[in-house]
């Protein structure tokens, strides 16, 4: 079996670089042979970047989520597409809208989004996507706006309908922890009744760990319980399962015969 972690915040599991470099070889010991390293702001990026150049098995994304609206940095344009040109940089993001927590206003969320799809177009690159409160809007913009490489819907929390509507466009939806939590009810019906050959999993540590693992602080390693209570609720195979998981993991990133 072979797993790839689509979202991880290695840096906020552990600030350290050397314990960093240790939570990658772990995972790659709990077959999670990939993981892709997610931060929020450009100056963590490059730290991170420097941190892992020698984790072959993590790759990176790179741009400036929707919480730094209001401070995204002198010059992250530029930071962005200096970033993307680096070693096992696979991805921009993570972006996308955050209705919750309120950063900034609408309009400025939206116009940060709307400039990091164009990069992605720009770079060649899939998009991350972080969406919270704000669905329609996010879908809206993607059928506009959305890169040719695609996007992933990170960490989904809507139900089956927006699945299908997302589902029209060039989307994977990724899963984390949480579609193993009893209450978790629509997130479970769309892991059940949408294609497999479109779902990512991650584990968006070090936040929602699965339900097995509750009480701990969750890492990457901990990703193949989210793939086995998948399995379970579709009622398949679980190597089958994650051989179809890997695949959609290396074509979205276009890492076909790198890894």
């Amino acid at each position: 079996m072979k797993l790839f972690d689509t979202h991880s915040h290695l840096s906020l599991i552990h600030d350290d670089h050397i314990e960093q470099l240790l939570i990658a070889q772990e995972a790659k010991r709990e077959s999670v042979v990939g993981i892709l390293s997610i931060t929020n702001n450009i100056g963590d990026f490059f730290t991170v970047h420097e941190n892992l150049k020698t984790a072959s098995n993590v790759f990176f994304a790179v741009g400036v989520s929707p919480s730094e609206v209001l401070h995204p940095g002198r010059e992250w344009e530029q930071k962005v597409m200096q970033g993307a040109a680096l070693e096992r940089v696979v991805a921009v993001g993570e972006t996308g809208l955050d209705y919750e927590k309120k950063y900034g206003d609408k309009k400025s969320q939206i116009d940060l989004f709307l400039r990091q799809l164009e990069l992605a177009g720009r770079l060649n690159l899939p998009a991350v996507i972080h969406n919270r409160g704000a669905g329609e809007d996010v879908l809206a913009i993607l059928r506009d706006k959305i890169p040719s490489r695609g996007a992933i819907l990170h960490c989904y929390s809507e139900n089956v309908a927006f699945a299908r509507k997302a589902l029209d466009l060039n989307v994977y939806i990724s899963f984390a922890g949480n579609v193993t939590y009893r209450n978790a009810r629509e997130i479970q019906e769309t892991a059940i009744e949408m294609p497999l050959d479109r779902m990512l999993i991650e584990s968006e540590s070090p936040f929602l760990i699965p339900s097995e693992h509750r009480g701990k602080r969750n890492k990457p390693s901990y990703l193949p319980s989210t793939l086995y209570h998948i399995a379970e609720l579709r009622n398949e195979d679980p190597e089958k399962v994650a051989d179809q998981i890997f695949q959609n993991s290396l074509n979205v990133f276009n890492l076909n015969g790198k890894l």
